[in-house]
């Protein structure tokens, strides 16, 4: 399988670039408008035909690049049932695949992060991944202050589902701020110091008491990520 983990350094965003080395067909993980010239410098050099477009929730930090893809490849946009939305082509099921040559991507529904917040499962030679969105960070989760986000579902993504899977399952996030690319589950199951807590009611208490300051981005971002990218006004313009 085809797969590059690109870096967007004002937003501390990661997004994926996966691929069938085979068909030659792929799909980007939370793409940034700004990098758009990147996308299409990539796909041209390794002959990869984009066929889908993902977002793990309506994003906050950041405007998705998934509007300007589909205009530019024709690529089938995809968010998770329950995001807001209206401009994407297909809103996945918990449980359900997206299938890109001979592999599939089964989505999982992990809200808390954002009421529309999904992770993504794939194996592929020989390895298991799960792309997390902002629902589980390298050593963190993301915060459930805003856009209908709630602890208490996070808490049960997070120790329901994605700790459910199996240890050596490796973890790409949505972001990274302290320098760390990838981990694993069982590294977060140890490690991760919002994940040492007793039960529900300890979690919500600790993300409760975060206090954190909204992106800086928001304003802008939410609006833009729900038509897509489309009403965004910045330097790459759509």
């Amino acid at each position: 399988m085809f797969f590059r983990q690109l870096f967007d350094q004002e937003t501390w965003t990661f997004t994926y670039l996966l691929g069938d080395e085979g068909t030659r067909e792929a799909m980007l993980i939370d793409p940034v408008v700004e990098k758009m010239p990147l996308y299409e410098q990539l796909l041209r050099e390794y002959d990869l035909k984009l066929i889908y477009a993902i977002d793990t929730h309506v994003h906050a930090d950041h405007v998705t690049a998934l509007g300007a893809l589909r205009e530019t490849f024709g690529v089938k946009t995809i968010h998770g049932k329950g995001s807001g939305a209206a401009c994407v082509d297909r809103f996945v099921e918990d449980g359900e695949d997206i299938t890109f040559g001979a592999y599939s991507l089964k989505a999982i529904a992990t809200p808390g992060h954002t009421d529309d917040s999904f992770s993504y499962y794939l194996e592929a030679d020989g390895k298991r991944m799960v792309f997390t969105g902002d629902t589980m960070l390298i050593r963190g989760t993301g915060r459930t202050d805003f856009q209908n986000g709630d602890a208490g579902e996070q808490y049960d993504s997070l120790f329901g589902k994605l700790l459910a899977l199996p240890d050596d399952t490796i973890v790409f996030p949505g972001h990274d701020y302290k320098g760390m690319h990838e981990s694993r589950i069982g590294e977060e199951k140890r490690f991760n110091p919002r994940l040492q807590v007793a039960n529900k009611a300890e979690y919500v208490e600790l993300m409760g008491n975060l206090k954190l300051a909204n992106p800086k981005f928001m304003d802008v971002a939410v609006p833009a990520n729900l038509t897509c990218g489309k009403s965004y006004t910045g330097e790459y313009h759509i």
